[in-house]
């Protein structure tokens, strides 16, 4: 702050100024979205407070928030409940219950939950086919922003499913089925060759082996994807650190494609069913398979053909950099998606999400990655690091020819794109996007594609000149938009962004967006607020100077001190209730999509307030997440 005092920007009468005339400029410091919209217009429509009204509201607010997860989580449920109990009283009608009793019916009830959720679990995982489905009217009833976490559900109750399977047939009916008098063996020996099996043949037999087998890969498998596994939460000494991080989730995963074989081995050798048409695994799981095979082969021809080539690489601080590249022939994407990226020489296997923060009518990819992990830092050093050199980084070897293009730069392999919750953005009447960090990254598309509608309407004269970054990936400037792409109906009319950034740093990763957004938006439909929550909050004395003299320079020159950039920044974490109430108030009867992009914690907050401000005014607020 006391460079501007150094390099003489300010003079000795201009900080006496400053300091007599404190409260004015802490109030020019308040964020810009402040409106002269009088409350009463929106927030007069609060209901009156009462016990009973309040519970009301309470359960509406979580119906209209939760119903599409509801329905599919109650169906999903019947449907399991039925076939545990057809298959629970097909099994007591049997000679084999008078032998094993309710152990056997629950543990073939069991069994075919099972069957059904080994089918379930691949549907979530199939991005092409959710991507496709989120383009069509299935997305106004199925909620596919929550795809993952119905994965981890269906994982959860195939756990129960074991339990109440395996730990029926180990403790409980085998057992019975061994100490059994020969009468009451007499009806079930012919399945079983007419020997009575001992333990060790149950065990060792073909249902025996595939069975246990397909417990502990699928045991190796669930524990790997924990939470603690998958993000290096828990700490193990050497060798044992290599059973954590993203890598022993991700090969571990694919022990899952053994376990498919195993259950169909295991679904085909069944002591006591004897026909084709009773033995139903295949059935279950044959159209999921298929599913889920065609779209990894897609995935792995698709990535062939979508080969890039690296236009810039640009490192940024905050341990973020830009790759920039070229877009591929026939790739089509919408603002808010993501793709995946795989460079051969780091490894042949492993693909990484990252969100696309170029606009669809760009004719550029690009995405900003930020080194957190093994595998982004290598991509980095592999991009930056002269390609003649003899060093090796991490797995990343150069020398290898194979993982070369022509220009002898490492390939780059995209796949993608892929639907996101942020690609629905047209959907609504006002935007409020909300990113924390490296989290802002899906909305720079967005606030792009806003920016080239924009320009549709308001030419830029050739003499015009629009303040830029160097490093920012804007030097490849938008281009081309289709004569559909300009004339493409957009229901959006006013976008909020909201930024929430530790490091003052962070600023310079979209300081082209925010220059061109400032000076573009000539209708002021965007609206952008900086907050750099390392500096004490806006009236706090400790804050009080910096906070003057940054209102000072942003009324005489126009710029921010912190960012550079037209967009002023606030101290501290924004006041997301006055925030909500705000919008509420100046859009009145509007639908406002609300999307996040960050850590867990402050959804919550977002979600409540979502809630609250939809069911106290006539503003309605959606509320969209994704984390990174």
């Amino acid at each position: 702050m006391f460079k501007f005092f150094s390099r003489g920007q300010f003079q000795i009468w201009q900080l006496e100024t400053l300091l007599l005339q404190r409260d004015t400029y802490m109030n020019y410091s308040k964020p810009l979205s402040t409106t002269s919209v009088g409350w009463s217009q929106n927030l007069s429509t609060i209901r009156p407070k009462n016990l009973v009204l309040g519970v009301g509201s309470r359960l509406k607010c979580l119906l209209l928030d939760n119903w599409q997860r509801g329905w599919i989580l109650l169906f999903w449920i019947m449907v399991m409940a039925g076939l545990f109990a057809w298959k629970f009283n097909q099994y007591r009608e049997m000679a084999a219950f008078q032998v094993m009793g309710y152990c056997l019916t629950t543990a073939k009830g069991a069994a075919e939950t099972l069957k059904l959720n080994m089918a379930f679990i691949l549907l979530p995982v199939c991005r092409n086919m959710l991507t496709w489905l989120r383009s069509t009217r299935a997305r106004l009833f199925i909620p596919f922003d929550d795809n993952i976490n119905f994965h981890k559900i269906i994982a959860c109750a195939i756990v129960v499913g074991i339990l109440l399977h395996a730990g029926n047939h180990l403790t409980c009916d085998f057992p019975r089925l061994i100490h059994s008098s020969p009468e009451k063996f007499a009806p079930i020996a012919s399945d079983f060759n007419n020997i009575k099996p001992t333990y060790k043949d149950l065990l060792t037999g073909v249902e025996g082996v595939t069975g246990i087998s397909m417990v502990i890969l699928m045991a190796i498998a669930f524990t790997l994807a924990t939470r603690h596994f998958r993000r290096n939460i828990l700490k193990l000494p050497a060798p044992f650190n290599r059973l954590t991080g993203f890598n022993a989730f991700w090969y571990s995963h694919h022990l899952l494609g053994l376990v498919y074989v195993l259950l169909l081995v295991h679904g085909n050798f069944l002591y006591l069913v004897h026909r084709w048409y009773q033995k139903t695994t295949w059935m279950y799981i044959s159209v999921p398979l298929f599913l889920y095979a065609a779209e990894r082969s897609l995935r792995t021809c698709r990535s062939e053909h979508y080969s890039v080539k690296i236009l810039k690489v640009s490192v940024l601080p905050g341990d973020v950099f830009i790759l920039v590249m070229s877009k591929p022939n026939g790739f089509k994407y919408k603002s808010g998606q993501y793709i995946f990226l795989q460079c051969p020489t780091i490894s042949p296997f492993e693909w990484h999400p990252f969100s696309i923060t170029s606009a669809p009518g760009d004719n550029y990819l690009s995405v900003h990655i930020r080194t957190v992990g093994d595998w982004t830092q290598e991509l980095k050093q592999v991009f930056t690091e002269e390609v003649g050199s003899a060093c090796v980084i991490g797995r990343a070897k150069f020398g290898h020819l194979g993982n070369m293009d022509q220009r002898g730069l490492p390939k780059l392999l995209v796949d993608g794109p892929y639907g996101a919750p942020a690609q629905d953005y047209r959907n609504y009447d006002v935007l409020l996007l909300v990113g924390l960090g490296i989290g802002a990254t899906p909305f720079i598309s967005i606030l792009k594609d806003l920016l080239n509608n924009t320009r549709t309407e308001y030419p830029m004269d050739s003499n015009t000149e629009t303040s830029r970054s160097d490093d920012s990936f804007n030097s490849y400037a938008s281009s081309n938009m289709t004569s559909s792409e300009k004339t493409k109906s957009q229901k959006t009319t006013n976008a909020h962004f909201y930024w929430v950034t530790r490091e003052a740093g962070s600023f310079e990763w979209f300081k082209g967006v925010m220059n061109e957004v400032a000076d573009m938006d000539h209708k002021g439909q965007i609206e952008m607020h900086n907050y750099l929550t390392s500096v004490y909050e806006e009236g706090d004395a400790r804050s009080t100077l910096i906070t003057m003299v940054q209102a000072l320079n942003h009324a005489k020159h126009g710029v921010d001190i912190l960012s550079g950039t037209r967009v002023r920044t606030h101290f501290a974490r924004p006041n997301w209730k006055e925030v909500f109430n705000k919008i509420a108030s100046k859009y009145p009867y509007a639908t406002v999509g609300v999307f996040y992009c960050g850590m867990p914690l402050l959804a919550k907050e977002l979600r409540k307030l979502s809630h609250e401000l939809t069911h106290k005014t006539s503003t309605r607020f959606e509320f969209h997440k994704e984390y990174f």
